[in-house]
């Protein structure tokens, strides 16, 4: 017998007419919060924009670029601003910016609807560079060290930010950060299916539930780094992002 079973709390075991009928109440709930859901993105699509400097210099594996140039000719950009620890080996950079941006999405779809997706690192470009191709993320890629303040206004990395290009110019429609990433972090999604949730210290879950992640930080670290780096240890691997 699997020791899970006898030494963590269970769901209660009904018969499947019961069980269904209780999915089926949750389910309503489900379809309001959705529908409620649908109401705040068309809310987020009557925003106003903010104009910004469509020439604020990013840089890429190519060197210095503009920020319209970053769109690669299409309507919309999604970023993601990826916090940064100068000089930090791997197993120190943001545990927290990690486990968002290893989500980002295959680009396909977005394309296909007009929208480019990348990344804006707080670090500067070859050493963080290094990062993206040691976590081996797939993603356009750009240092934004001396873009920070013109993009930001005063808000911090660790956020995404939703561009709107019209031509040469360039304009900011939305922006969220704190668990508005969640908006990209499908782990999370699906882990919310599940019967013990997130595991995670803040959840309203049954007495005895799983709970042994914290929410500063360790939720997204696993004996000493951030949790997606274990997978990718192996006879190369080097913490040193400093070339």
């Amino acid at each position: 017998m699997d020791a899970h079973s006898t030494t963590q709390p269970r769901p209660e075991v009904v018969d499947r007419t019961t069980w269904q009928a209780e999915v089926d109440r949750l389910r309503a709930r489900e379809k309001a919060h959705t529908r409620q859901g649908d109401a705040i993105a068309a809310a987020r699509r009557r925003l106003p924009m903010v104009e910004v400097d469509a020439s604020v210099p990013l840089v890429g594996p190519d060197g210095p670029v503009p920020l319209v140039e970053v769109f690669e000719g299409r309507r919309q950009l999604i970023a993601y601003l990826h916090m940064w620890h100068d000089g930090a080996p791997a197993a120190e950079q943001c545990e927290g910016c990690t486990f968002f941006n290893g989500h980002a999405p295959e680009p396909s779809y977005l394309n296909s609807r007009d929208v480019t997706y990348a990344t804006f690192c707080q670090g500067p470009y070859a050493e963080s560079a290094r990062y993206r191709d040691l976590m081996g993320w797939d993603v356009p890629w750009y240092s934004a060290r001396d873009a920070g303040d013109a993009l930001l206004a005063g808000r911090a990395f660790g956020a995404y930010v939703c561009y709107l290009r019209d031509g040469d110019r360039v304009f900011e429609t939305y922006w969220t950060t704190g668990r508005g990433t969640e908006a990209g972090a499908t782990s999370y999604h699906l882990l919310d299916l599940t019967a013990y949730g997130r595991q995670e210290t803040w959840e309203d879950s049954p007495a005895g539930w799983p709970q042994p992640f914290d929410v500063a930080g360790q939720q997204f670290r696993a004996d000493g780094r951030p949790t997606s780096q274990w997978r990718r240890i192996g006879a190369d691997w080097s913490d040193d992002l400093e070339g």
